[in-house]
């Protein structure tokens, strides 16, 4: 009799093993079937979005100036130089750690851009503007570095900055050409993608784990640990209950632009969250100016097709909608509150990621960043 029970069990437990293989089977192609519609849906959009778009290409040889400060750093130098090339007859691309002016007084450039520029030495811009060559330089850390970026705008000819609220600052330095030129997206690498099971999650966070961010996690953390929730960055142990998002947290690792596209691809919401003007941790920005602008994460996360759910900076309306392409939020109470109301309303999160894709493709990439750019060095 004994015997009997047993083998009952073993064959109950073997079916209910089954069904959950079954299901589980199922459940895997329900979603594979729902990312495949998904992403058939987005490249609709994305032709739609880019049909017919055109870059005019200048009559002029530019000199571009790498940063050559590795990762983080070489993707935004690639996709800066691939722009430059599809949109002026001649481009030719070295970086801070050559010596560029006398490659430039070799070439004869019609203007000398450089990028970012902190860890490139005055002396050459002063170099090349006294051999008659135009020089300009492209801030993209503002305004974190101000206490160093002040002394080094007045040498360049024209002035371009990431960050709106340091275009009077740098006009109060001296600087009398300074322009307003955000970040963007590189749509070859932030772009909807089908991605891996495992790369696939409710709600996703990537980036460092300042002090402030910190603190408003703290808040959201108990909440976010009961979600299917994906962290991925440095510091994320200073969390206060750390041990209750230990298992949701990638630590300390960077991720290329692709890798990271596919964790905003594979998400159904993803944080956005800005760092402080006056977080203490890196920061050189004694004069305490505000941070106004969306950082380039507000147009790589849109870009990639998902719902963005993003704190408040002023001039993000100048880019997106709120409640049409992007979702905002200003207290840990109201971030809890939006994440719970679009996990469940999937059309309407659709919807806006859909939109805040379409229009990044259309407004937003390095191509009409540096369209901008141009239109401003090279009127017509």
């Amino acid at each position: 009799m004994a015997t009997k029970t047993r083998r009952r069990s073993r064959k109950r437990k073997a079916v209910r093993g089954l069904r959950g293989v079954a299901r589980s089977r199922a459940d895997g192609f329900r979603l594979g079937w729902q990312h495949g519609h998904w992403y058939g849906q987005c490249e609709s959009v994305l032709r739609h979005a880019t049909q017919g778009q055109f870059f005019p290409v200048r009559q002029a040889h530019v000199l571009f100036v790498a940063t050559g400060k590795g990762v983080p750093y070489s993707p935004l130098d690639e996709a800066v130089a691939n722009a430059l090339r599809a949109q002026v007859t001649q481009l030719t691309v070295t970086n801070a750690q050559q010596p560029v002016a006398e490659i430039a007084i070799g070439i004869r450039p019609d203007i000398v851009i450089v990028l970012d520029g902190l860890q490139f030495n005055v002396a050459e811009v002063d170099a090349m503007r006294s051999a008659g060559i135009r020089t300009a330089i492209w801030f993209t850390d503002d305004p974190y570095y101000t206490d160093i970026t002040a002394g080094i705008a007045p040498h360049y000819d024209e002035v371009f900055t990431l960050e709106l609220a340091c275009v009077d600052y740098y006009r109060q330095q001296g600087c009398p050409n300074v322009y307003y030129l955000p970040l963007g997206a590189d749509p070859e690498a932030f772009r909807p993608r089908n991605p891996l099971r495992s790369q696939r999650h409710d709600i996703c966070f990537i980036g460092s784990a300042y002090w402030k961010r910190v603190e408003f996690f703290n808040h959201v953390t108990r909440f976010l640990a009961k979600k299917d929730t994906h962290i991925s960055g440095i510091w994320w142990d200073r969390l206060k209950d750390f041990r209750l998002m230990k298992s949701k947290i990638q630590l300390g690792r960077w991720m290329s632009p692709k890798e990271t596209a596919n964790m905003y691809n594979g998400a159904k919401i993803v944080i956005n969250m800005h760092r402080a003007h006056d977080e203490d941790t890196f920061n050189s920005n004694s004069a305490g100016i505000g941070a106004e602008s969306p950082n380039p994460r507000t147009f790589e996360i849109a870009a990639c097709g998902a719902l963005q759910l993003t704190d408040v900076r002023n001039d993000i309306v100048s880019f997106y909608t709120p409640g049409v392409d992007i979702v905002t939020y200003s207290s840990p109470q109201e971030m809890i509150d939006k994440i719970r109301y679009y996990l469940v309303n999937e059309e309407e999160r659709k919807q806006i990621a859909m939109r805040g894709m379409y229009r990044t493709m259309r407004e937003h990439t390095y191509g009409k960043r540096i369209e901008r750019m141009l239109s401003i060095l090279f009127p017509v």
